[in-house]
């Protein structure tokens, strides 16, 4: 799963302007390296029959790349006649992507999560999803259909998703004597909990911060502390992202590396935290369920557990999230439906084991809403009801760029009110 990316939506703007504009005569190509047309047929066997080629782009590679072509292979083992050519753009995806669009020439189903950047060039599927109850829309979690809405259309349907947990090293606590978290812990029991887990002689600490943390990723705090980087209905930042509480909630980070009972890690130079956890020299880091796997590998002995909360009040969760979409240009859009059912169905959500499921059923099946590592992320997921920025405004890209540079410096030490009032001071004509 590629989980949402402010990178992305730094650039993809940008890209969908700059290269729809000057890449008229691009084309992505295949896994194989060879070019291909949507909707093109191409002679399949002897009795002259014609195989019907359905291109299917996605941002993975490796063992998630795999498993994808594994579902197009049994989507072509029920459907005879067709052949889903699975391109993998990894990370050159909004490229590759953008570039196809502007050439009337893209990919018929391709994965998405930036709707409000390519809702244009989408097929919407509220009609496809009222006509067909086989998809049955019920069995998706809301939380996460909400993410796939742009402007009142359902322009995507999600395959894999992730919320954010704390992993904790039950270990370290242990030998610390520092009771294991529960789902009713604050965040001063989590700061206390930090500075008591770190051990400095054996390079050991309580947390990590990254240095240069994505904005996405730090709204279900300031949504948990009752503020938001934006208004409900995205025309105002004044007063929410710059708020007492959006300060107050980005502070605490910056007040763990200040006290050294967390470490910084991510930037140029400095560690990883991902290899600190496996290495049992972090006690606690938050992260999405993709590490998951590793730190078993790692012989950690672990558990997950919601974000603390604010005193009196509700814990909130941001979801990352893989969808998929149809091309609005797609010349085989009932084909295309029919393949985008079938990559979200039961039976292929089933095959997906890098993600987790986005399907009740399937969930209930497997027990994993009762599962002690995987409970946490659907409660979390219960818990993300609240709209990211980027879906409220359509010049969020522009007003992420002042937020990123003041979040960065806070970081570092800086005071975060002053950081975020300049920040918002900056990014008023944005919203003009």
């Amino acid at each position: 799963m590629k989980k949402v990316a402010s990178k992305w939506m730094a650039t993809g703007m940008a890209l969908l302007l700059a290269v729809v504009a000057g890449c008229s005569q691009a084309q992505p190509a295949g896994t194989d390296g060879t070019s291909s047309s949507t909707g093109t047929t191409t002679p399949a066997s002897s009795d002259k029959k014609e195989t019907v080629t359905l291109r299917f782009a996605t941002w993975d590679t490796d063992q998630m790349l795999k498993i994808q072509q594994d579902i197009a292979k049994q989507f072509e083992q029920k459907n005879p006649g067709v052949k889903v050519q699975v391109e993998a753009y990894a990370d050159g995806f909004d490229q590759k992507l953008v570039a196809a669009f502007g050439a009337k020439n893209p990919p018929d189903v391709m994965y998405m999560w930036d709707f409000p950047t390519y809702n244009a060039s989408l097929e919407p599927l509220d009609e496809y999803v009222k006509k067909d109850p086989s998809v049955a829309i019920d069995d998706f979690y809301q939380g996460l259909l909400n993410y796939n809405r742009f402007d009142g259309k359902l322009f995507g349907l999600p395959a894999g998703f992730s919320t954010r947990v704390v992993f904790y090293n039950k270990k370290l606590f242990n030998e610390a004597n520092v009771p294991l978290p529960t789902d009713n812990w604050t965040w001063e029991d989590f700061k206390s909990a930090a500075k008591k887990l770190t051990v400095r002689d054996k390079k050991q600490y309580g947390f990590a911060v990254r240095s240069e943390p994505d904005t996405y990723d730090l709204q279900q705090f300031v949504w948990s502390n009752g503020s938001s980087f934006i208004s409900p209905d995205g025309k105002a930042i004044e007063g929410y992202m710059n708020s007492k509480e959006t300060a107050e909630a980005l502070q605490i980070f910056s007040d763990l590396a200040k006290d050294k009972s967390a470490l910084l890690v991510g930037g140029k130079n400095q560690q990883s935290g991902n290899d600190l956890f496996k290495a049992s020299k972090l006690a606690m880091y938050d992260n999405g369920v993709w590490s998951l796997e590793s730190y078993k590998k790692a012989n950690v002995d672990f558990g997950t557990v919601v974000m603390p909360q604010f005193p009196g009040k509700p814990g909130k969760g941001v979801i990352a999230t893989s969808s998929v979409s149809i091309a609005k240009d797609s010349k085989n859009k009932e084909l295309a439906w029919e393949f985008l059912k079938f990559f979200v169905s039961s039976d292929a959500i089933k095959m997906r084991t890098s993600d987790l499921p986005v399907r009740i059923s399937v969930v209930q099946e497997k027990k994993l809403d009762q599962d002690p590592l995987y409970a946490p992320f659907y409660k979390t997921l219960e818990q993300s009801t609240d709209t990211p920025a980027f879906l409220l405004n359509p010049h969020w890209n522009e007003i992420n760029r002042n937020l990123s540079a003041a979040v960065n410096a806070i970081m570092m030490g800086q005071n975060a009110e002053e950081l975020l009032n300049k920040a918002v001071k900056d990014s008023q004509k944005f919203l003009k």
